[in-house]
């Protein structure tokens, strides 16, 4: 049995083995020798145990680990892995033992083990399922329910609309298809940018997975096997977008203590008896922390208690605690089931029929072959359950809160030959309740208009157009003020003339970012919204959800375009932002404070950051959070282009590099790339690669 790896001019490894065991045995040894770091920090994360070598810094979200019991639900899931796909879970394990035998190896180039005195561990067989679940539980966006309730609380039902939008913590994505007749090959053409949190190293691994069944290229998550999300097989590719669906549910629990332990209210008027322990989080620097995790039939306590949600003594029969209820801890299923017939697929119809098995997170999928066959589909698992449940927190004590199935995952087809998902609604409206402001996908669906017939080289400056579409609510207001002063007026006339791109060099849009910060501040403060400024006694993980500011920006334009907004004065709120502006404009473009900003877990000296284009609402899109700061923590996590005429005609690009080593040469050399917008060629001859390594083993088993 033999595996070689090779590598391409920017260092992406490509694996050829004899099986598809061998290959994820591969898959592994390399991702742990590139990302042994990242790895470590990911796996940690998973089990709850990252302060213990990150610090206090780390251990709010160690709590929320514990409490939403993560490590377990993976355990639970990989266990009905090995029942249900006995292949896949066996595939599985051999990425882990590839892992393990390339962790020491990674870890002795890595510096920051040194750094943090942390020595590799082992990964068990269900660590890149934690893994997986660790960065997603938050994806779908659930304590958006919680600030919907403060806001409901203090301001009453019509503020949900009014704050309606994706939150900070969200993350989402563009995708466009192109059906044959769109293109100058007569095939179709799959493209788009996955928007995350930008970390360091990068939340995604280009690699090329080989052996007699299969032959992928692809965009993988470091710590998982095979490629999930961005894939091309030759003759079949897909790419996926965040649905913005709603399938995580928060409950209200009434829980008291006994001699036996701690009981739950339910729906029926019993108390049953919950799932109780403690655990010790270990935190470097500090005394260890024990919490106590508390699992109701609803699902983990991720809030509260008996003794309730903060350090007052709460009324007898009031709310004490909020249980998460999750898919995955439901179901024991992540859809890992998916990710080998992903990897075997040959048409749409397999790509299909692959992700009916999908469950965790819920996606909006594109798809193409090279017969021509298409696909624009939902994958994923949402409950069916009450409307209350999807908007608001709800009584675990009342009946008719419960799940009862699944809904179905809606198929679309094209429109005049294209479909476009920039995480608005659409396709999932039925599945979800917040979804992103249109402007992304209005201006993609303009651009692929522009021209009947697009070629896969002419597809990325689609990705880096700077257009921002919600720039009207604000200058409109701004251009019927009377009475300002000389240098407010120029201001506000040079904004009215601005041809509102976001653009790096532009000192218009700079002067447009000021302006709208300077509003969303003054909204924040008035006293009408003073209620909301207290943050309510949640876990510090998820308090970023309840910055009034940060909401206040994201959804500006609903805010200013309302007919009433509790009697605040928001003319007198944008002429006193402009006075402010006109009297100390910025000095520079609109990259000068717009700065990469990327996540590090362990924060070093700084890294001189470039400058940035784009802003939340352009296809380009780079989020600052107005009223905060102009600084970029999300932005493209990759760019890809998929042509199905010629697999070798694909592109895509990261936003540093294929190594996750500080100082290696492939560490940060695609940024200029990424930066300008220009995409890295997909190598797919073998013999324009440099071959690294070759092992050849009669059993790779440990």
């Amino acid at each position: 049995m033999t595996t070689e790896t090779y590598r391409d001019a920017w260092g992406i490894p490509h694996l050829r083995a004899t099986t598809a065991r061998e290959l994820a045995r591969a898959q592994g040894r390399v991702t742990a020798r590139d990302r042994a770091w990242q790895l470590e920090v990911e796996r940690h994360r998973a089990q709850g145990t990252s302060a213990s070598f990150l610090g206090a810094p780390a251990l709010s979200w160690d709590v929320f680990a514990r409490r939403a019991r993560l490590d377990d639900t993976a355990r639970r899931c990989f266990a009905a892995l090995e029942r249900r796909e006995a292949e896949t879970a066996d595939w599985v394990r051999a990425y882990v033992e590839g892992v393990n035998a390339g962790l020491s190896e990674g870890a002795a180039r890595t510096p920051e083990f040194d750094r943090a005195g942390l020595e590799p561990g082992r990964w068990e067989p269900w660590t890149p399922l934690g893994v997986w679940l660790a960065t997603h539980i938050l994806f779908a966006g659930f304590p958006a329910k919680l600030w919907r309730e403060e806001a409901i609380r203090h301001l009453g039902p019509e503020a949900v609309g009014l704050f309606a939008t994706d939150g900070p913590g969200t993350s989402g994505s563009n995708g466009w298809l192109l059906a044959g007749d769109r293109t100058d090959t007569g095939l179709p053409l799959i493209a788009g940018d996955p928007h995350r949190f930008i970390e360091d190293p990068g939340v995604y691994q280009q690699i090329r997975l080989s052996c007699p069944e299969f032959d992928v290229v692809g965009i993988a998550v470091p710590g998982v096997p095979g490629i999930a999300h961005f894939g091309h097989t030759g003759t079949v590719a897909w790419a996926i977008t965040n649905a913005m669906a709603d399938y995580q549910d928060l409950y209200r629990e009434r829980l008291r203590r006994t001699g036996a332990g701690v009981q739950a209210l339910g729906p029926d008027g019993e108390w049953r008896r919950a799932a109780r322990h403690t655990e010790s989080v270990e935190v470097a620097g500090e005394s260890p922390v024990e919490i106590e995790v508390v699992e109701t039939e609803r699902g983990p306590v991720v809030a509260g208690g008996p003794e309730g949600l903060d350090s007052g003594s709460p009324e007898p029969e009031s709310p004490t605690a909020l249980a998460l209820r999750y898919p995955p801890r439901v179901t024991e299923d992540l859809g890992f089931g998916a990710l080998l017939p992903l990897l075997r697929a040959r048409t749409v119809d397999d790509v299909d029929d692959a992700l009916n098995a999908w469950a965790e997170p819920v996606n909006v999928v594109q798809a193409a072959d090279t017969e021509g066959g298409l696909l624009h589909r939902v994958a994923g698992r949402v409950p069916a359950r009450s409307e209350a449940n999807r908007r608001r927190l709800v009584p675990a004590w009342e009946p008719g809160h419960e799940w009862n199935g699944w809904l179905e995952t809606p198929h679309a087809p094209l429109t005049d030959g294209t479909a476009v998902m920039a995480n608005q609604r659409g396709l999932a409206t039925a599945l979800g309740v917040e979804f992103a402001a249109p402007h992304r996908a209005d201006r993609i669906h303009a651009l692929l208009q522009e021209r009947r017939v697009w070629s896969a080289a002419e597809l990325p400056r689609i990705h880096t157009d700077t257009h921002l579409g919600s720039t009207g609510a604000l200058l409109d207001r701004a251009a019927a003020l009377e009475g300002l002063t000389p240098e407010a007026a120029a201001l506000r006339d040079q904004l009215h003339s601005w041809d509102r791109h976001m653009d790096a060099d532009s000192t218009d849009a700079a002067a447009y970012a000021a302006l709208r910060s300077a509003v969303v501040r003054r909204l924040a403060a008035h006293p009408a919204l003073a209620a909301l400024t207290e943050p309510p006694a949640y876990p510090e993980v998820l308090l970023p959800w309840m910055s009034l500011t940060a909401r206040i920006g994201y959804a500006l334009e609903h805010l200013l375009c309302a007919k009433e907004l509790y009697g605040i004065d928001r003319d007198g709120a944008v002429r006193a932002a402009l006075e402010e502006v006109a009297a100390a404009p910025p000095a520079g473009p609109w990259s000068d404070t717009h700065r990469l900003a990327p996540w590090r877990a362990l924060p070093g000296a700084p890294q001189g950051e470039p400058g940035l284009a784009g802003d939340h609402d352009c296809v380009l899109c780079t989020s600052a959070v107005p009223g905060i700061t102009d600084l970029a923590g999300r932005g493209p996590a990759a760019r890809y282009v998929w042509d199905l005429a010629d697999r070798a005609n694909s592109r895509w690009v990261v936003p540093f590099g294929a190594d996750g080593v500080p100082g290696s040469d492939h560490h940060r050399d695609q940024l200029p790339m990424w930066l300008t917008g220009e995409l890295a060629p997909v190598v797919t001859d073998w013999t324009l690669l440099t071959l690294e390594h070759t092992e050849d083993h009669e059993d790779f088993d440990d």
